[in-house]
């Protein structure tokens, strides 16, 4: 058998509330012992539902956009004089903690940090869990795929439509990234958004009508060209015809490409993290 590797690791928690004290870990922060902050990965949850529990009102969509800053700050915290997870504690607001670092021996890194999130932060399971379904199940195979590819940590997640838009207008875009250098005018900023045609198509409808005024808004805030994708289920052809449901999914789609809405399923999800890989450079 091969040498473990000495590794330490901290865990990330949120304290909703630094009077009670009481937290929930939300992620992993693992590096080979002694190593430079650079050589460290972090992860965090991709279940919530521990969170919502202790705070209904919780920001998520900061919370998984923390992942990616403290990732950047890990890489480039070997150029820091202060400690990165030391820096880190100072900046971040108290609703997030690190814990104190722990000690363990990994076959590999991958191994090591999948065990740790298992034992730390998600949630235990049940045999007869509930597979995601919907909207949710299309969100976590968008994450997966732009995870193996390299590239989400560095899309911006839950962006705020009201940022282009107007004032109070609810949607939030589920992730996005600008294609070619930043800030360069007349450049392209794509942006995702999971869609799920199972049950009605409402959300197809409000992503369509929402469209025109994105692109207007991209354009004059952020000098850019924006294309907007939609990722729906496959068609499921059921045994009994259902011509109903077969008629508003193509109804959805219909709507959302008149709107000039990229519609893609998530058979092409590979092929669509491997252009961000490639336009993001990783």
């Amino acid at each position: 058998m091969a040498d473990r590797v000495p590794c330490e690791f901290f865990l990330i928690r949120y304290v909703p509330d630094v009077v009670k004290g009481e937290f929930t870990n939300i992620g992993v922060v693992l590096r080979p012992a002694g190593a430079e902050a650079a050589d460290a990965v972090v992860r965090f949850t991709r279940d919530w539902s521990r969170v919502r529990c202790m705070d209904a009102d919780a920001d998520l969509g900061v919370l998984e956009a923390l992942e990616g800053e403290i990732a950047e700050r890990l890489r480039l915290g070997a150029a820091d004089t202060k400690p990165v997870l030391t820096l880190l504690e100072d900046t971040l607001s108290n609703s997030v903690q690190i814990s104190e670092p722990r000690a363990s021996l990994a076959e590999n890194m991958a191994a090591e940090m999948e065990q740790l999130l298992r034992m730390y932060v998600e949630p235990l399971r049940g045999k007869q869990e509930r597979r995601k379904s919907g909207r949710a199940a299309i969100v976590s195979s968008m994450r997966n795929e732009f995870e193996r590819a390299g590239v989400w940590g560095m899309m911006r997640k839950r962006i705020a439509a009201s940022l282009y838009t107007r004032a109070g207008d609810p949607m939030k875009i589920d992730c996005g990234y600008r294609a070619d250098a930043a800030g360069a005018a007349g450049s392209l900023i794509r942006m995702f958004q999971a869609v799920s045609l199972e049950g009605d198509v409402e959300a197809a409808k409000g992503f369509a009508y929402s469209a025109p005024q994105l692109r207007e808004g991209v354009e004059r805030v952020e000098r850019a060209r924006l294309e907007l994708t939609a990722v729906v289920e496959p068609l499921r052809m059921s045994e009994d015809g259902a011509d109903e449901a077969v008629e508003r999914y193509r109804f959805g789609v219909e709507a959302m490409e008149r709107e000039a809405i990229r519609v893609v399923t998530l058979s092409d999800l590979a092929r669509v993290a491997e252009t961000a890989r490639l336009e993001l450079r990783v």
